[in-house]
């Protein structure tokens, strides 16, 4: 049976997996759906329609769910709410909203960990092993791949991309889109692939260096983005990472975060750090 401190307070219409967890003070409003394993710790505020994949741990003061941040949206407008995914860890302070229209809910990926006071806006979708650092926030109509990082207070602005396997420092900046495997600081620069997390991920050595070389090669220089792109595809046609890249550039709505000379060079330490710590853990 689900386990229900005597005081939450507990919509008639959630639905809740036998093994399911809702701690004190706990307040849940509307159609929630609480999967196997979920732990609601307490203090939770969550509106619904919000539906919470298996395993997933929500601590004390996060709210889900709620009406989002647009002018647009009006009272009563009904909201697809929000979707997360599995054996997420959703810390303290997080807000989530729900979406701004009645048919694609804000979602989240498996695997996703949001810290403490980290905030994704509506209509979002945020793919599998995202980790979002202390203050970090993405705002609304936001697409983010698998295995993203962003540093602490990072902020993303609506409606960008950021591609697979992205890392972005503390506190910096984006309001372009950002091509899979980069690493990101300040407000908008692009300065280095991501040289680790492309070997955790098990991409093969040989396409790894591949990309290391396209990027030197082609993002680093100034050419207009339809040459950009058709040189990433030649390069791509025997190594899908950089066909990847290809595809979301020649994708980009808002244009690409630049990845032109050389940064300052406190943000190149931060850079050359990202790139090469721990490496030799991982060869």
């Amino acid at each position: 049976m689900p386990v229900i401190h005597p005081t939450a307070s507990v919509s008639p219409q959630t639905e809740l997996a036998q093994d399911a967890e809702i701690g004190p003070y706990c307040v849940l409003t509307g159609r929630v759906t609480l999967g196997a394993g979920v732990r609601l710790i307490g203090n939770n505020y969550i509106n619904g329609p919000v539906t919470i994949g298996a395993g997933t741990v929500v601590y004390p003061f996060a709210c889900l769910g709620f009406e989002p941040q647009d002018f647009k949206f009006k009272p009563g407008q009904v909201s697809a709410g929000v979707l997360i995914g599995e054996d997420c860890i959703i810390r303290e302070h997080v807000t989530v909203h729900g979406a701004s229209n009645d048919h694609t809910p804000t979602r989240l990926g498996d695997r996703v960990f949001m810290m403490v006071s980290t905030h994704v806006a509506h209509d979002c979708e945020i793919g599998n092993r995202v980790t979002m650092v202390n203050g970090a926030g993405i705002a609304g109509h936001c697409r983010i791949s698998d295995d993203v990082t962003m540093g602490g207070n990072a902020v993303i602005h609506q409606l960008c991309r950021v591609g697979r396997l992205v890392m972005m420092s503390g506190d910096c900046a984006i309001s372009l889109d950002v091509p899979p495997f980069c690493v990101v600081s300040e407000r908008n620069r692009i300065g280095s692939i991501n040289l680790v997390g492309l070997r955790r991920s098990g991409m093969p050595r040989e396409h790894i260096t591949r990309v290391r070389t396209a990027f030197r090669d082609v993002l680093r220089r100034p050419m207009p983005r339809d040459e950009v792109v058709r040189l990433l595809r030649e390069r791509g046609e025997d190594c899908p990472p950089i066909l990847e890249m290809a595809e979301f550039i020649a994708a980009s709505q808002r244009g690409i975060t630049p990845g032109l000379g050389k940064p300052p060079r406190d943000k190149a330490l931060f850079m050359r750090d990202s790139a090469t710590a721990g490496a030799e853990s991982d060869e």
